[in-house]
């Protein structure tokens, strides 16, 4: 009984860290090599990021975004993995 708990309580583990960095439908996940510090040096380099993947890009300020004609408000995820430090940008698609 005690192994079936630990089963369950690991598979809860993976499925609210999945869904805390953005690995749901609709979501656009970007890791960049570095990590930026100031806002507008961010925001330039998602932009880019975007861009070089081939889509239309527009950042309307107060953190939203819209990418290929969707509204997508942008969250920055900041997580140790394995020690180190990873900033991840995550794009949630804004509900009309």
């Amino acid at each position: 009984m005690e192994f079936l708990w630990i089963v369950l309580a690991g598979l809860g583990a993976l499925i609210l860290f999945n869904w805390v960095m953005g690995y749901r439908k609709g979501h656009i996940q970007i890791d960049f090599e570095e990590r930026y510090f100031n806002e507008k040096d961010y925001i330039d380099a998602i932009t880019r990021e975007l861009e070089e993947q081939g889509r239309q890009v527009e950042y309307m300020g107060n953190m939203k975004f819209i990418v290929d004609g969707q509204t997508y408000l942008f969250i920055e995820r900041n997580v140790s993995m394995g020690g180190v430090p990873m900033q991840r940008t995550i794009l949630k698609p804004v509900k009309k």
